[in-house]
């Protein structure tokens, strides 16, 4: 007997079920065979490349700018008016050469006056050179003449102690023997008076025996006045000799204070004038420096790159220069000393680039040259732009100083060390998976498996392996259809 269809689809649930596995096995199988196929050889060759060892030309990128080894600005070290120019822009010139001229009227006329002061403070100098050791030697022989007269006085009063009394003794002794004599006299004009008397001598014998006895008496009397002067006149004579002596010293001692203050403020004064005439000279100097100044010169051989100030503008260091000539300025202008190039390279680049390396540079206003350079300074810190870092990099230029200008663009590729027998494998097929650097290989069923390495250099479309993969293996470049939906990661 039939069973009815409505019976058989009465309860559709587990037919529903049924399906659905069947085609689940059914989709799982064909997607394990489709795994297990393996790729076929012509889609393997396209899909993979073989590592292999060659040679690695380090080759580094980047761009960069011509820019002035030196630049400066040439200012006024004083504000004043700029009263001629004597360069252009894109003149060369030379270490010292004149560029301007300030206006320096007043500084002529205080330079006139600077110089005359210094000429009088240096006259007076020299002439107090002359003058103060020659007030010197006059001190000294003032302070000897004292001490000459001081031993005079000395010698005067020790002469008249020992002459005074001795002079006293012997006018004593003569009055002794004076009064001897008048004694004598005495007698005999008495013996002769009897004898005149008896007219046994003459009147003329009696008269010059008597005119010897008023002589001795006489002497007598002269002698008794000098010895009584001499005893009179001793101290006074003593006193005022000592008086003398006194005075000597004070003399000496005056002329030794003078002659000391002398020495002492001689010093002082010759050196005081000795630093007014360095003041003067310095004031001197300090103004003809300012009137040197008023010619403003180049600092370095170099190029006169921007004007900032005509003749006629006031120049003052306390403003602001701007692009263009203009009334008020702090520069007049800016000159440039050669060029160099400042490349920036990108942080992963950095660790290959060293100094001395040569580089080739290219400038797109030259398109046929090619100039070389030498890389100089590595800057040691990093510069930030638009979330990028690099580093920047000072070429000194070997060759096209002649042709490159400052503030042109140019492209500079840094040429490194060779290195050899490097296994290399395309950068495309450097891949990362859980965070590790890999591979893909093919495995046994040629499908991609993920291999991890140990990369170095990575040069654009090559990227060396120092470790995890053999030569002649073969690394994907691209993935089949049906694993490229894979995570990686």
């Amino acid at each position: 007997m039939e069973v009815p269809v409505f019976n058989k689809v009465s309860r559709p649930l587990p037919w529903i079920l049924a399906l659905m596995t069947g085609g689940l096995l059914l989709v799982g199988g064909f997607t394990y065979r489709m795994a297990k196929t393996p790729v076929s050889e012509s889609e393997l060759d396209k899909m993979t490349v073989m590592a292999e060892r060659e040679s690695l030309a380090v080759d580094i990128e980047a761009s960069g700018v011509v820019e002035p080894i030196e630049s400066v600005n040439i200012s006024p070290k004083n504000p004043g008016r700029l009263v001629q120019l004597r360069v252009e822009q894109g003149m060369k010139v030379k270490e010292g050469q004149i560029l301007a001229l300030m206006e320096h009227s007043e500084n002529k006329a205080e330079g006139k006056f600077a110089e005359a002061r210094y000429q009088q403070a240096l006259a007076d100098f020299e002439a107090a050179k002359i003058r103060i050791p020659s007030e010197v030697r006059q001190a000294e022989t003032r302070y000897i003449q004292s001490q000459s007269q001081l031993q005079q006085a000395q010698a005067n009063l020790k002469r008249a102690v020992e002459r005074i009394p001795r002079d006293i003794d012997q006018i004593k002794a003569q009055i002794v023997s004076a009064r001897s004599g008048l004694q004598l006299a005495a007698s005999r004009v008495k013996r002769n008076e009897e004898l005149l008397q008896e007219g046994a001598i003459t009147q003329d014998r009696f008269d010059e025996l008597l005119n010897n006895y008023n002589n001795a008496q006489a002497s007598v009397i002269e002698l008794e006045t000098r010895l009584e002067q001499a005893n009179q006149t001793q101290n006074p004579e003593i006193d005022q000799l000592k008086h003398e002596v006194l005075h000597a010293q004070a003399m000496v001692a005056e002329t030794q204070i003078q002659l000391e203050e002398r020495k002492r403020t001689a010093e002082m004064d010759i050196a005081s004038l000795e630093l007014a005439a360095e003041a003067a000279k310095a004031e001197l100097e300090r103004e003809v420096i300012q009137f040197q100044d008023t010619a403003i010169r180049a600092p370095f051989d170099g190029v006169v790159t921007q004007k900032y100030a005509n003749p006629g503008a006031f120049v003052t260091p306390t403003t602001s220069a701007s692009s263009t000539a203009s009334a008020t300025s702090s520069s007049i202008l800016a000159i440039a000393r050669g060029l160099k190039v400042v490349a920036k390279v990108p942080e992963v680049d950095i660790a290959m680039i060293k100094q001395g390396q040569p580089v080739t540079i290219a400038a797109d206003a030259y398109p046929n040259d090619i100039f070389q350079g030498q890389v100089v300074l590595v800057a040691p810190e990093a510069v930030v732009e638009e979330n990028v870092t690099s580093f920047e990099v000072t070429i000194a230029l070997r060759t096209g100083q002649d042709k490159l200008l400052s503030r042109m663009n140019v492209d500079v590729n840094f040429l490194g060390e060779e290195i050899s027998d490097a296994l290399v494998v395309p950068t495309v097929a450097i891949v990362t998976k859980n965070g590790k650097t890999g591979v893909m290989v093919a495995d046994e069923n040629e499908q991609p498996q993920f291999k991890p390495v140990t990369i170095g250099q990575v040069l654009d479309e090559k990227t060396q392996v120092l470790s995890g993969l053999n030569p002649g293996e073969r690394v994907f470049i691209d993935l089949p259809e049906d694993t490229q939906n894979q995570s990686l990661f």
